[in-house]
């Protein structure tokens, strides 16, 4: 199965940033960059069920809310949104807004969009680096200025803007009263080690994030589902025969991996299509085979529902 250092898509928005150093030389000072999104190097390949991102404000983004499968595929898509936020740098009074103070009517929602409100209906909360964020397909959020951070989400780009800073770009009131959960956010983020080196930041239905750390010039095998993304946060390894290095990122498609570590040691984040972590992911090749590496926590985070019962 491919093993391939992820191509870069360059997304220029007008809240976007002109220095993305020291995640990217993508120069974009004549043109503010926003996003960078990792693709396949093989543009034939499958079109991949998860999309890996790094976000760069300078502005305030719009506000704005996702649909869920359900809501998404009655229009025709081909699934709904859910996505995860892990802070990578965040000025001193950077800021994100996720979910409502609170719970609203549909009715009050649709006002507080064509007067204004919706931006101090928003729930605003301080982020730092290392902070870890999910987002459920319905909720409402946004992210303030100051911030870079990646995020994976379900391969979709259905949003809906409810609003924009005066920005003149259209807002979708309908199909976003219509999709909103007009509440408070209901589903934490509780990371947890699963061994010394495996923290499971989020355990979704639709995939699982994680943050591995990784001594220098160590050795292993990730053993990797058919759709696995790696985003190198510090250090360097080699994945297969692709070499990654701070802010860069690896698709595996599947099967056995090596991972050779450098001499600075490798911190990356890990996401995958699944509801749970794999338990056999991630190998040291000095150790037994099938047994995870220094286990230091029992069980692993499950997916919390709407009214925070596991499912």
């Amino acid at each position: 199965m491919p093993t391939e250092h992820a191509a870069v898509r360059v997304v220029h928005k007008p809240w976007g940033v002109g220095d993305l150093q020291p995640w990217s030389h993508v120069d974009g000072s004549g043109d503010a960059v926003g996003e960078l999104w990792f693709e396949r190097a093989d543009k034939d390949a499958p079109t991949p069920a998860l999309l890996l991102k790094l976000l760069f404000t300078s502005e305030p983004l719009s506000i704005q809310v996702h649909p869920d499968d359900t809501f998404a595929r009655a229009m025709g898509m081909p699934n709904g949104k859910s996505e995860a936020w892990y802070i990578l740098s965040a000025q001193p009074d950077a800021q994100i807004g996720v979910g409502l103070k609170h719970q609203v009517t549909p009715q009050q929602l649709r006002t507080s969009i064509q007067n204004g409100s919706i931006a101090e209906l928003v729930h605003w909360r301080a982020v730092a680096k290392g902070d870890v964020i999910y987002i459920p397909a319905g909720t409402i959020h946004t992210i303030g200025a100051g911030i870079v951070l990646a995020e994976i989400q379900q391969n979709s780009d259905a949003t809906f803007r409810l609003f924009d800073y005066g920005r003149q770009r259209e807002l979708h009131e309908n199909d976003g009263v219509a999709v909103a959960h007009p509440w408070p956010l209901r589903t934490p983020c509780n990371p947890a080690h699963l061994t010394t080196e495996r923290m499971v930041l989020v355990a979704s239905k639709h995939f699982v994030l994680e943050r591995i750390e990784l001594p220098e010039r160590s050795s292993w095998a990730l053993l990797a589902e058919p759709e696995t993304w790696m985003l190198v946060l510090d250090g360097h390894a080699a994945v297969g025969l692709a070499a990654a290095s701070i802010g860069e990122a690896v698709f595996i498609g599947g099967g056995r991996t090596s991972i050779e570590v450098g001499n600075n040691g490798l911190s990356a984040l890990i996401a995958y299509p699944a509801s749970r972590a794999i338990d056999s992911l991630l190998q040291r090749l000095c150790e037994q085979p099938g047994k995870p590496s220094n286990p230091v926590a029992p069980s692993v985070p499950q997916f919390a529902g709407p009214a925070g019962a596991l499912t």
